[in-house]
């Protein structure tokens, strides 16, 4: 595809036996998530702490075994960079299931924004994305806003949807973070619109 995102590059500091800091591995992450529905569509898992406070040890790597699911685990972070094509004029439903099927996120597809986007959803954390090329819109049950290169996103477990309309790709890091809804905010939380996996 036409300018195609660079690889990613993870560079992982740890210990060795004595104590002194060191790079354990620098390179490929060692989960990239692809082939979707739509193409150029790229997942890279980096790095996740299942518990808060993180453990620091001479462990392997926690990322290595950890399936694709979006969502962090309870009292969990999750570090990801996406790549983002520019986007088909059409999404088809049956397009967007098969992408929430492939990263487990097909529990959390929204009905509330039906017919604004097929790949509004919603989970139940606190995620930090940051822009780190190009441009994308977010969007949301009735505003937009667009999103370029340095800017950062706070998204509060809201429905949303990503949108690429530049026709360039546009690449995000996303560090999530476990929440949980208070009062009113979980109003709908049995009302998302579960996806059987493809």
């Amino acid at each position: 595809m036409k300018d195609d995102p660079p690889p990613v590059r993870r560079i992982v500091t740890g210990h060795d036996n004595q104590g002194k800091s060191i790079i354990l591995s620098d390179g490929a992450p060692p989960i990239v998530i692809s082939n979707f529905a739509q193409a150029g569509l790229i997942f890279s898992e980096l790095w996740n702490t299942p518990t808060a406070p993180a453990t620091i040890d001479r462990a392997g790597d926690p990322t290595i075994g950890r399936g694709n699911s979006v969502h962090p685990g309870s009292g969990g972070t999750v570090l990801r960079i996406v790549d983002f094509p520019p986007e088909d004029a059409q999404i088809a439903d049956a397009k967007a299931a098969e992408i929430f099927a492939k990263i487990s996120l097909h529990a959390a597809r929204s009905k509330f924004s039906e017919g604004r986007h097929p790949l509004m959803h919603r989970t139940e954390t606190v995620d930090y994305g940051i822009v780190l090329s190009g441009e994308i819109t977010l969007l949301l049950d009735d505003s937009e806003v667009t999103a370029r290169a340095g800017d950062i996103v706070v998204q509060r477990g809201t429905i949303h949807a990503w949108s690429n309309r530049s026709g360039r790709f546009c690449r995000m890091a996303f560090i999530l973070v476990d929440g949980a809804y208070e009062g009113d905010l979980r109003r709908d939380l049995a009302d998302v619109l579960p996806v059987a996996a493809a």
